[in-house]
Parts: C-alpha cells; structure tokens; sequence
C-alpha cells in the first residue's frame, strides 16, 4: 500500500516514536488565571470573588452556579468546594493607576501589553500579573502581595486595621503545594464549625428546659414536712370552709341560669312592691283565681286548673 508512483517515504514517516509532550505557554496560562473567572471563563469584573483555594471567581458566575445547582457543567468542577456563598471572600482590590485597557486601542492597531495589570498592591506597589505571589485576609478581604507581609510583619491589616491570624492568609492563584494546604485547611476549618454547631444545640435545649423545671419543681421552703394525720385533718378543714362559700356562689349562679336549689325559697309576686297592673299578669294573683261555683267540672274555656 502506498509508495507507488515514485513516492520515496523517509524514516520519520514509517517509524512512529513517542509522542511529544504539548507545554503550555506560561505567559497565556497566567493571563488566564488572573484576568479571566474560573467558572465561567469571563474577563474578572467587579464585584470579584475569592474561594478558600485562592482561585477568582466573578461574583454573579459563583451565584448562578449555587443557583443552578441540577446543570452538571465540565467547568462546576472548579468550583465544587463552594457550597454556599459564605464560602468566598469579596476581595478589595486597588487600581492600577498606569493600566488604560481599551480605552487608547480604539482602532485595534495597537499593541496590548499583557504583563500590565489592572490591580497592584497598595503597600509596596507591585502589579498583580502573576510574576509576583499575592494573597488575601479573610476576615477583610484585602489584598496584598507577600512581599509586602513579609516586609511589614503586623498582626493587623495594613489598609482596614482588622485583626487577622496565619490561617487568615490564602495565596491567589498558589502552585499545588499551596492548594494542598489550604485544602487541609478549609476542612479542618469547616469540621471545627460542625462540631461548634453540634455542641451549640443542646445547651440552648438545656437553657429552655431549666426554667420550665424550676416553675415545676418547688422549693424546699414550699414542701410541707408534717404527720399524715396532721395533713389530712387540715385539708378537711379547708374544705368545710369553702363549702358554704360554695353554696352562695351556686345561689346566685342559679338565678341567672333558672334552676334554683332545693333549699332556697320562691319568691311570690304578691309579696313583692310591683304594681297592681304588673302582679295582675300572673296567675298568683286574686283576680286570676275563681271559685268552685264559677268553675265548671271539665276544663274547656281555661287552661288553668284549681
């Protein structure tokens, strides 16, 4: 097959060595991680986000990502590590005074320095283009090139003042060795904050539960220490004397409800002060009551009966 027609093959074309190992342009590789989003591979636009392995996000890719939670994208491996957004650090970032972007290459014929960065270091100056380590605080999210930590050696943030420790401190953009450690970090971190909350839960449970026992529970002044006998004649006691009080308040209880008691006496109409018109509604009254003349022997023209 083949080699016909005069064709005079050379030895690189028959025989196939090992295949060569692509190299990535370094140049190209950082202008990537420092001036495009990790997640959606956008240019890095304000509000820009940080994760705790020091990679730039911006900030609406990372809220769309948490959003859109069901789209398994080959870019969501990225930012697997990010659960919420209490996972990222908004970063405060200081403008590079010398960088125009696109504002003098209008016609684009104008060559684009990419070793020009939009951000530098506010304390020593530096450019954050990836030729220098930078990192950033957590607790404030200020940024800093570790030339200026090591430098100025503070407890404090140079620019807010807030107070940061060593576990505060996270690389940008870190070679493997970095990522490896504040991986450790971020889960030793988030397993402390589990059992933080896991210790939290039952004292509020415990702090609920102690008043409802001390309504409850007496007192040791509260708990009578007496004989049985002495007890049990004192309630007899209370209870003959609530007894009458009992009996009143079913008196006057029955007025209003119309069963009276036994005991208690009806009150006649004839007895009372009304007047004569009003007593005479009644039957009680003399003008309703006949004689045994006027009365015949069968009850027709009356319901009344004497």
């Amino acid at each position: 097959m083949g080699c016909d027609g005069g064709t005079i093959p050379k030895r690189h074309e028959l025989v196939k060595g090992p295949k060569k190992v692509e190299k990535v342009d370094k140049d190209a590789e950082l202008v990537a991680q420092w001036n495009y989003c990790t997640l959606s591979q956008e240019i890095l636009r304000r509000p820009i986000v940080a994760c705790e392995l020091g990679r730039l996000y911006n900030k609406d890719a990372v809220i769309e990502f948490l959003l859109d939670k069901s789209a398994e994208k080959a870019l969501g491996k990225a930012a697997s590590h990010i659960k919420s957004i209490k996972n990222v650090t908004e970063l405060k970032l200081s403008d590079n005074p010398a960088w125009e972007g696109d504002k003098g290459n209008t016609k684009g014929d104008k060559h684009d320095d990419l070793q020009r960065a939009r951000f530098i270091c506010p304390v020593v100056g530096l450019e954050m283009n990836g030729r220098h380590r930078f990192c950033f605080l957590r607790c404030c999210g200020c940024v800093f090139s570790e030339r200026a930590l090591k430098e100025i050696k503070a407890e404090v943030c140079h620019t807010c003042g807030a107070a940061f420790q060593e576990d505060d401190v996270i690389v940008l953009n870190g070679t493997k060795e970095d990522v490896d450690v504040l991986k450790a970090r971020m889960e030793e971190r988030r397993l402390r904050a589990k059992l933080e909350k896991k210790t939290k839960k039952p004292k509020a449970a415990e702090s609920v539960s102690k008043p409802d026992v001390s309504e409850e529970a007496p007192g040791p002044s509260k708990v009578k220490t007496g004989k049985p006998e002495e007890t049990s004649l004192d309630s007899r006691e209370k209870k003959n004397n609530l007894a009458p009080r009992s009996t009143a308040t079913n008196e006057s209880s029955s007025g209003k409800a119309g069963k009276p008691l036994c005991g208690a006496t009806k009150r006649s109409i004839a007895d009372s002060e009304e007047s004569e018109a009003y007593k005479s509604l009644f039957t009680t009254h003399s003008s309703a009551k006949r004689s045994k003349e006027e009365s015949a022997h069968w009850v027709t023209h009356t319901s009344y009966c004497f």
